[in-house]
């Protein structure tokens, strides 16, 4: 299985009341039936290239926790907005340029040494990327905020 990471599209009073009650954001999170970005194992490896190219976006640690284990964080309408705009503006050819598989093996960057090498994890990382700001923009465009859902 794996440590995930995943965006639930939520409308900002859904939020206000999720982060009053860590029940509610379960029940946000586990509904199938909402707009989502699920980016499997791929958050630590789009974080860093993210980090690399100094871009403000972080997928784990930005927004307020929701629950005292802090696998949900909640992502207000304006984040979602500020973050769509900067992921826009970020092509993935732009964080490619910092693609070193060697170094995210050393730096042991989650999946850790066995997933990183030249090929095919570069694309696997183009792809999340691609739905990552997708989501945010049509999240952004809706008026909507988001819930985080980091899974053990």
């Amino acid at each position: 299985m794996g440590m995930t990471l995943s965006f639930t599209r939520v409308t900002p009073e859904e939020l206000d009341r999720a982060l009053e009650d860590p029940e509610l954001a379960w029940e946000l999170v586990d509904d199938e039936n909402r707009p989502y970005c699920f980016l499997e194992k791929t958050w630590a490896g789009i974080q860093f290239l993210l980090h690399a190219a100094g871009v403000d976006v972080d997928v784990l640690g930005d927004g307020d926790p929701i629950d005292e284990e802090s696998t949900m964080f909640g992502w207000h309408d304006r984040l979602v907005a500020a973050s769509a705009r900067t992921l826009s503006a970020t092509p993935f050819d732009v964080l490619a340029e910092h693609y070193d598989s060697r170094k995210l093996s050393e730096e042991e960057v989650y999946p850790m040494k066995h997933l990183w090498d030249d090929d095919d994890d570069l694309e696997y990382l183009r792809s999340h990327y691609g739905d990552l700001v997708t989501f945010f923009e049509e999240t952004a465009a809706s008026g909507g905020a988001a819930i985080r859902y980091f899974s053990v």
